[in-house]
């Protein structure tokens, strides 16, 4: 029953609504489903009421094919299966928007209100009420619309921020108890996991982060145990931020804004998080508009942000709210977190998704998106894409570059095919044959973090992106270096011939790098290699370090690396030819127990490490 808070009067729904209006339904966990069962059943003269909404986490009855003549909806973002098919039958609509400037509709009138329909706590000893778990969009839509419709609901929370509404503000109300829906945190497969541990090689201790729900962000959030001094700014919370708020990681003291504050518009969760955030001062809710605002969520200096993905093509479009030209989702916050992140000072705005659909069966990063396919999210945008197999750094890289990046990014099985793919785009050089190949005994992120003088640097395979790095470094040894390396003067790197030196097909041969930054661009400041015999089981090793940082450990720890996988691989024998005069090359390799070996010429050395030996081991 529906009464009026100001006077108590018994109102019937034929005194708020006429036929033709436009109603805004509550989102995510708010959904206040009790008014929408009362609407339907007291609805007797009313027709085509326009519905509008974001997710909705509810059975969403208002959609069904036979309350279509009561209801039309236009959904902003299409949180359920049935709105789903809705949309797909063509009986609803799908407004696709940036989720901060859906208070502009309301406000506009491009989407007018005639009615929100909203959850809300019961109100304090002063009047208010809270929008509890879903200020969002409700925020606006309680602002815009004619008349304020309420289920009060004692099992809401009463959460802090801007989330409060005075009675004065509610039209009509009735109160009943209603158990949020919940939704636990999903369970992780091995490819989530390692998505989510790549992920947070991206995140610095100082960062500031924007997750989801899904799989992916839970995965994020369980390698951010050994992070310090994290901060949160996301349109969505949900039960992993509590672990990691209790045991100090997330504590929002670096924040350059709402320094001290969890800030975030919605969460989503179990009872356990709907509790946690129940009066809880540290955690505070404000509207999509404040939250989701791209110049206000690059006031966080060191900015990440994580969103998923349907799939991405080879320059980096990201498809988010169809599949083909069936729609699926929205457009949501995406957009609005990675413009925010990109704007950020040390901000990285990062895509993250599996490798394949869940039945292994289609490659998700593809040559050309799927005809129908919508880009939420443009290639000037993306800054990382992250699978199970690495991470793509697409920021000021050329189409060629990115094409390389995100193929060494694909599953396996796909990326010669994509390659093959992409050369009829001529994105791809001809001469750019080999498909990216693993070093899987680096790891299962294939990196590694050695700190020489003071500078961190990362050891990783050489990958095909780095033809124009590759030549960088080349262009930066003096002659000595070039003639103590190649034993003539080289003069020029070409671009085919950086490519084969950085196209190796790592299962058989090795290429290896340690880099550093410079900003925020990787430089090469190391190579190491080798090339496998295969009739006599060994392989020829040889490295070059740049000039400056010689003489710090960089060569030696380089070399070690290169033997323990080679021993790894069951290689017999690891030889070096060195010239004569080069002492530094030469100390290097004997003092990693390489020994001269019969058969010299007078200016070269010929080294061996005997791997089999139980002495060299």
């Amino acid at each position: 029953m529906l009464t009026s808070p100001k006077t108590g009067a018994v109102l019937a729904w034929g005194d708020l609504l006429k036929s033709g209006n436009w109603i805004f339904i509550g989102s995510n966990a708010a959904v206040p489903n009790a008014l929408i069962a009362d609407l339907i059943a007291h609805s007797r003269g009313l027709h085509d009421i326009e519905v509008t909404h974001i997710q909705t986490l509810s059975d969403n009855v208002w959609a069904e094919r036979r309350y279509s003549e009561l209801f039309k909806v236009n959904a902003l973002f299409i949180g359920g299966a049935n709105v789903r098919e809705a949309i797909a039958e063509g009986r609803a609509d799908y407004t696709p928007c940036f989720l901060s400037e859906i208070p502009q509709l309301f406000r506009e009138h491009l989407l007018p209100l005639d009615a929100a329909l909203v959850m809300v706590s019961p109100p304090d000893e002063f009047g208010y009420c809270s929008l509890g778990v879903s200020v969002d969009v409700v925020s606006a839509a309680v602002r815009a619309a004619r008349v304020v419709v309420a289920q009060v609901n004692p099992c809401m929370p009463r959460t802090c921020g801007h989330s409060f509404i005075h009675v004065d503000q509610i039209d009509a109300w009735a109160e009943k108890t209603e158990e949020l829906p919940e939704r636990p945190l999903p369970e992780l497969d091995p490819v989530t996991e390692q998505i989510g541990q790549y992920v947070s090689l991206l995140i610095e201790n100082g960062a500031t982060l924007q997750l989801g729900v899904g799989r992916v962000s839970a995965a994020v959030l369980r390698y951010l145990g050994n992070h310090r001094d994290l901060g949160v700014h996301s349109e969505v919370i949900s039960d992993g931020i509590i672990e990691l708020m209790h045991s100090g990681v997330i504590n929002n003291r670096k924040k350059t804004f709402h320094r001290g504050k969890v800030v975030t518009s919605f969460c989503i969760g179990t009872r356990a998080m709907y509790d946690f955030v129940d009066g809880n001062p540290h955690i505070e809710f404000y509207p999509a508009e404040h939250v989701n605002s791209p110049t206000r969520i690059a006031r966080n200096d060191k900015m990440v942000s994580i969103n998923g993905a349907i799939e991405v093509d080879l320059s980096g479009q990201v498809v988010s709210d169809s599949i083909g030209r069936k729609f699926y989702s929205g457009i949501g916050g995406q957009v609005d977190f990675i413009r925010g992140a990109a704007l950020s000072r040390g901000g990285r705005p990062v895509i993250a998704l599996p490798s394949t659909t869940r039945d292994g069966s289609r490659s998700r990063i593809v040559p050309t998106l799927a005809p129908g396919g919508g880009v939420v999210t443009s290639r000037g945008h993306v800054h990382y894409v992250v699978t199970e197999y690495g991470i793509a750094s697409l920021h000021g890289k050329s189409i060629r570059e990115r094409a390389l990046e995100l193929i060494r990014i694909a599953h396996p099985k796909f990326r010669r095919e994509l390659l093959n793919e992409v050369r009829q785009f001529y994105w791809v050089p001809e001469y750019q044959e080999q498909a990216p190949t693993s070093v899987p005994e680096l790891g299962p992120v294939e990196e590694k973090y050695f700190t020489f003088r003071g500078i961190r640097y990362t050891l990783r395979p050489l990958r095909p992106a780095d033809e124009r790095r590759l030549q960088e470094f080349f262009y930066t040894h003096n002659k000595e270096t070039l003639m103590m390396r190649y034993n003539h003067h080289v003069t020029q790197m070409s671009r085919e011939k950086s490519c084969s030196l950085v196209s190796v097909d790592q299962r058989r041969d090795l290429a290896l790098c340690f880099t550093d930054r410079d900003g925020a661009a990787e430089v090469i400041q190391g190579v190491g290699r080798y090339y496998l015999n295969e009739a006599d089981n060994n392989c020829e090793v040889a490295f070059v370090i740049k000039e400056s940082r010689r003489g710090r450990g960089i060569a030696t720890t380089l070399l070690r690396e290169m033997e323990a996988i080679a021993r790894r691989r069951g290689i017999a024998r690891m030889f070096a030819c060195v010239r004569r005069d080069n002492r530094p090359m030469l100390a290097v390799f004997e003092n990693c127990g390489f020994q001269p070996a019969s058969g010299s010429e007078l200016d070269e050395v010929y080294l061996v490490l005997d791997l089999e030996s139980a002495d060299s081991s």
